[in-house]
């Protein structure tokens, strides 16, 4: 990579880092326009890519889809999840069977996975930031969010941010053995392994500051480091079926936002669900509540 392109690339990441990092600290209709924004030009990105494969998701259920989820995390209606991916699978249905071009089966299930891995899976963030709160809202606006749920959101954030960046510096300085020789055969077991220590060591650090107990710090931080590993894979595993190196070139430096993001998709609603259940409450007593004896 020459100086221009990493000069390029060093200040679409940090307008990026920085506009991601207002939003998640703001909250509210802030944080729910950055994901919003992010998630429908990634959606469309998907479609794209699916496109060189011979498929033809539909960008509007996908994106419908998400606006449904966003309104479901903003408002705190997890009550209502089954009955939106119902409705939006439904929705999915429809749409191929008037539009009627084939692959229909394929068409269906990329457009359920599309709003499912580009909808559903970040508009986590959403319901991440508001862990521990109880909010009250005046009219669309979301008061009292306690600053809890973004210290989750930063853990997350930064956690993320230096698994990638170290993954790829130690790859590229010790890096001989191939993590994936077929789905990315530049990544290395070596810079994974250098990924993991610096999530670990971020996530202690971190997490003791924010209160979190030190064996919650430690799981967080092995988890982090895996899914963010394992997103970036499978949104290779996409590309490299679909025949394309990026998923649009809107980021300079960076490729697409799918590119961006895509370390992020499966590790929000894991980190969500592990503080849901083990931090904030009582893994032992909300099964009990579900399942009474």
């Amino acid at each position: 990579m020459n100086l221009s392109k990493s000069v390029t690339r060093l200040i679409t990441g940090v307008i990026f880092g920085f506009t991601a990092l207002f939003a998640i600290m703001a909250g509210g209709l802030y944080l729910v326009a950055l994901v919003l924004a992010i998630v429908i030009l990634a959606s469309k990105e998907y479609v794209k890519v699916l496109q060189h494969k011979g498929f033809r998701p539909s960008s509007r259920i996908i994106i419908a889809s998400s606006l449904i989820f966003a309104a479901l995390a903003y408002f705190n209606r997890f009550d209502l999840v089954a009955l939106a991916f119902s409705v939006c699978s439904i929705m999915a249905f429809m749409s191929v069977l008037f539009k009627g071009k084939q692959p229909y089966i394929a068409n269906v299930a990329t457009t359920i996975l599309g709003f499912v891995y580009c909808g559903w899976f970040p508009l986590h963030l959403l319901f991440l930031r508001d862990l521990g709160s109880h909010p009250v809202y005046q009219g669309f606006i979301k008061q009292n969010v306690t600053t809890e749920g973004a210290g989750y959101a930063l853990l997350l954030f930064f956690a993320v941010i230096l698994t990638d960046s170290f993954c790829y510096y130690a790859g590229s300085k010790f890096g001989k053995h191939k993590l994936s020789k077929v789905i990315s055969p530049n990544k290395t077991i070596e810079g994974s392994i250098g990924g993991t220590i610096m999530c670990l060591t971020f996530c202690i650090a971190f997490g003791l500051a924010i209160q979190i107990p030190w064996y919650h710090c430690i799981i967080l931080g092995f988890l982090i480091a895996a899914f963010a590993q394992i997103g970036d894979l499978c949104e290779s595993m996409i590309k490299r079926d679909a025949g394309v190196k990026d998923s649009s070139n809107i980021l300079p430096g960076h490729g697409g936002f799918l590119d961006r993001t895509d370390s992020y998709i499966l590790t929000i609603p894991v980190v969500h669900y592990y503080l849901y259940f083990f931090v904030v409450n009582n893994f032992i007593d909300l099964f009990k509540g579900i399942f009474p004896c």
